[in-house]
């Protein structure tokens, strides 16, 4: 009978099994065998996937003292220096007094305070802290369980809950006193794999097995001497989990910026740009918001205190403007009716909408045909929320165009989101004094199973477009690219486009469309 031919360190662990009768750790069998622990895991995995040997996976909960909990691990505990010191003290200290007596800073024996209320050890009253009985059994009382994990920890590097009950500890009790004390102990689940001969393998090594070497590369000796001619090739299994690979990358969110800026340039725009800081006669007035609008309010806004003035465009822009407001000018509105304040104008502001931007392209060259768009930060006092901060991204543009129609500007809406990957997105009749008609776009948040808001759009009222010297219909849009971001990665969070979660970064996809 013909003996089954397996690779060299199947071979080793087959034969290493045959001799137990109980389930052996990979780590220790690797060690046995002398072989590198990856490749005896590789095997037992390939065994059995064959049925020949039985692979179990326990989680273990493995402890060991954190960066608060080394520091620790040199003394008593704060809280037992102080009742110490108490002591000495005749039991009522002031706490200036107790730092110096107990060797501790003065930091950190006011922290100590939560614990030795928990333990019943002392009391505080003002600045005057007492020892109470509880306190004074403790001074020469064994250590506590606390105390015993941290020294544990402390000689053995890490432990398992096992190990550490097998030093008398109670670990249960450690843990609940050490409750709110971060960074003292840390946790960390651990697997381990459990490996046995199963009745195939043991049917296997009856029938009569018998090694050969495989190699995973050819080498030049190889080719050389002739010995690829018997080499055996070893077979990848491009199904195996590999080491997954982190690479260098874009944040996120630039990602989206960048993708943002790369659909409208593929649509024929032009990218601008505008100062931060802006003054209240771009932010506001050109776009015809009135000088008493809610969103101009101190509440709403981040004015600029240095320098307190900005310069305004030319004398006759800013006279046509204030006529507008006032009366509605030549555009044939009655305006707003009321008088415009020519020092309201000049307040500088961190720049609420990038629509600031386009309106200055606009008055820069208002001729027909022109599409220009502009990525930057907005900034407003909001209240922070999972889809609100005070600072966030949009995106802004506007087409000046004689033929320019409102089923255009839902067109190109349309365009962007489809090609930022949303499928799913409507558009809703809203207000804004400066566009009429006007549109909220909103799309569907699969991860909140609702439709969220994005931004506005619509098309600029003649009071915008006249004073600045346009006859044509311009298109215009405002959207919130931060909510774009969190609702194409799935976060249940704005914030969590800012935080440093590695996880999460390391993740992301490098290419998502």
């Amino acid at each position: 009978m013909s003996q089954t031919v397996i690779p060299e360190v199947d071979h080793q662990v087959l034969m290493a099994l045959a001799d137990e009768t109980q389930p052996v750790e990979v780590q220790a069998l690797a060690l046995r065998l002398g072989q590198d622990q990856s490749k005896v895991t590789a095997s037992c995995l390939a065994l059995g996937q064959q049925g020949h040997v039985e692979v179990q996976e326990l989680t273990l909960l493995e402890l060991k003292l954190g960066s608060k909990g080394q520091a620790l691990s040199g003394g008593p505990l704060p809280e037992r220096a102080i009742v110490q010191a108490l002591q000495r003290t005749g039991g009522s200290a002031e706490m200036q007094q107790l730092a110096e007596l107990s060797g501790l800073e003065a930091k950190e024996v006011g922290q100590s305070l939560r614990w030795l209320k928990t333990k019943g050890w002392a009391d505080k009253q003002g600045q005057q802290v007492t020892l109470l009985d509880g306190g004074r059994q403790a001074v020469d009382a064994a250590p506590g369980a606390d105390e015993q994990l941290i020294a544990a920890l402390a000689e053995l590097g890490s432990a398992t809950p096992e190990a550490i009950a097998g030093r008398g500890v109670d670990l249960t009790a450690g843990l609940a006193l050490l409750e709110g004390r971060t960074g003292v102990v840390d946790r960390k689940e651990r697997k381990r794999r459990m490996v046995q001969l199963s009745a195939s393998g043991r049917a296997l090594i009856q029938g009569g097995i018998e090694t050969r070497r495989e190699v995973t590369q050819l080498t030049s000796e190889m080719l050389i001497s002739g010995q690829w001619r018997e080499a055996k090739i070893r077979p990848y299994d491009v199904t195996l989990a590999s080491e997954p690979v982190f690479p260098g990358k874009e944040h996120p969110l630039v990602t989206v910026f960048q993708q943002t800026r790369h659909v409208f340039l593929e649509l024929g725009f032009s990218e601008i740009v505008s100062p931060y800081v802006e003054s209240s006669f771009w932010d506001f007035d050109a776009l015809f918001q009135p000088q008493d609008h809610p969103a101009r309010d101190m509440q709403d806004t981040f004015y600029i205190g240095n320098p307190s003035r900005c310069r305004l465009p030319s004398e006759e822009l800013v006279q046509r403007v204030r006529q507008t407001h006032e009366s509605g000018g030549e555009t044939g509105s009655v305006g707003w009716r009321y008088e415009w304040n020519l020092g309201l104008a000049h307040r500088p502001v961190l720049r609420t909408h990038t629509t600031a931007c386009t309106i200055r392209a606009l008055a820069d060259d208002p001729r027909p045909p022109r599409k220009v768009f502009c990525v930057g930060p907005v900034f407003r006092r909001e209240t922070v929320d999972y889809k609100h901060l005070p600072v966030f991204h949009q995106v802004d543009g506007i087409i000046i165009d004689e033929k320019a129609s409102f089923a255009a500007l839902l067109g190109t809406l349309s365009a962007f989101y489809s090609k930022m990957g949303f499928s799913r997105f409507q558009f809703r009749p809203a207000f804004f004094p400066y566009t009429e008609p006007s549109v909220e776009i909103f799309v569907w948040a699969e991860a909140k199973r609702d439709w969220v808001e994005m931004g506005g759009a619509g098309m600029f009222r003649p009071e915008v477009t006249q004073p600045l010297g346009c006859k044509a219909p311009v298109l215009a849009w405002g959207l919130g690219l931060e909510r774009l971001a969190m609702f194409r990665y799935n976060l249940s969070s704005i914030g969590e486009l800012y935080r440093a979660r590695m996880s999460w970064l390391k993740e992301a996809a490098l290419c998502r469309w």
